[in-house]
This record gives structure tokens, C-alpha cells and sequence, in this order.
């Protein structure tokens, strides 16, 4: 199925509902790109058993797929002082969810109790801050990709690293979420929670 392996196939059946799936990604060290930038493929997430957070989405994107569900991700984009981060989203009984790799205590997994994308992407808002200043960066997301369209590339097995997934969430539209006041007026995060943003699942080896 999909070109994967017999060992492939193994995992995967085990990874048959959401919430296995974010437990699965949780035990993957994360990828500290030691030796520069990667996108890992599912596939190479599975064989070298470290992931960061698109690396994450898009091994959670080909499990949900594997167990009928469509592989779709969606895009969190912030502010020039902080990084982007990506997620894996599914619907269950109308609702979204969310499956998030992540090396931190928040921006994680969300259960499926979201109406639209732009409440599930706003759970994520208050969470979402620079842990050098403590400003809240979140500001656009998009809609979600359906990964399906990079079928013909092979990107559930790709050896080498599909950098045309990322290339393309920078290219498409994004939804603003705040305006230049609403940016202006915003409350940095207080020392208890920019102490809880410094804890690791992983640390550096």
C-alpha cells in the first residue's frame, strides 16, 4: 500500500487513530538537523527514528491516510522572530483535532472539539511566544493541505528530502489573524509560562 515496506506497513497499522499517533510521535527524539536543514519523509522519519515539527505533521499526515483519513496539514506562520510550525489536523464527528511534533511543553496535540480551523489554530495563540522576549508571535495560518497533490513525488517515501512541501505552505495564501493593533496591544507571556516554554522532551545529545 503506498509503496511502503512490509516493516512500514507494520508500524502504521498500529498507528490506527490519532491519539496513538501523537503517543508514536511524542517517542521519536527530535531531529536537531546536526548536519543542516532536512524534511525528513515519512519514510526517513520511520528510519532514522527523529522528527521535528513538519517532519512530525507529515508522518501523522501518512498514518491518518493509511487508516482512510486524508493526509492534510496546515501551516502556522509567525512572526519574524520566531519560527513557523506545522500540524497535522483530522476531523472526527464534525470536529477538528490536531497531531503537533513538538520539543516543547505546549503547542501540541489538540483534541478534536474545534469547530473551524481558525479556532483550532487559535487554541494555539497564547502558547504561541518567543521564549527570548516573550512576545506572542503567532499571525496567520493556512488552510489544509491536502498532501495528496505531492502523490506523483512520492513524498510518503521519498529518500531524499521533499523540500517542495515547505516551498509550497510559503506560497500559499494565509489567513491574517491580527491586525497592527491587536499586534500592538498584545501582553507579553509572564515568567511562569516562558519557564514552562523552556522545558524539553528532548534534550541535545
Amino acid at each position: 500500500m503506498f509503496s511502503f515496506t512490509k516493516e512500514e506497513i507494520t508500524v502504521l497499522k498500529k498507528l490506527n487513530c490519532p491519539k496513538k499517533i501523537q503517543d508514536f510521535l511524542n517517542n521519536i527524539p527530535t531531529n536537531y538537523e546536526k548536519d543542516g536543514d532536512t524534511v525528513l519523509s515519512p519514510r526517513m522519519v520511520l528510519k532514522q527514528n527523529r522528527a521535528h515539527c513538519i517532519e512530525g505533521a507529515l508522518l501523522a499526515a501518512a498514518a491518518l491516510r493509511f487508516h482512510g483519513h486524508p493526509p492534510l496539514i496546515v501551516d502556522l506562520s509567525a512572526a519574524k522572530n520566531d519560527y513557523d510550525h506545522v500540524i497535522a489536523v483530522f476531523k472526527r464527528k464534525g470536529r477538528w483535532g490536531a497531531i503537533s511534533k513538538t520539543n516543547h511543553a505546549v503547542l501540541r496535540y489538540r483534541e478534536p472539539v474545534y469547530k473551524t480551523i481558525r479556532e483550532l489554530v487559535m487554541s494555539y495563540f497564547h502558547e504561541y511566544f518567543a521564549n527570548d522576549n516573550c512576545k506572542k508571535t503567532l499571525r496567520s495560518y493556512s488552510l489544509p493541505v491536502d498532501l495528496s497533490r505531492f502523490d506523483k513525488q512520492g513524498w510518503m517515501t521519498a529518500e531524499k528530502d521533499p523540500w517542495y512541501i515547505p516551498e509550497y505552505l510559503v506560497k500559499i495564501p494565509h489567513k491574517q489573524i491580527l491586525t497592527r493593533s491587536q499586534i500592538a496591544f498584545l501582553r507579553k507571556a509572564d515568567p511562569i509560562e516562558k519557564k514552562a516554554g523552556s522545558i524539553l522532551e528532548w534534550e541535545s545529545c
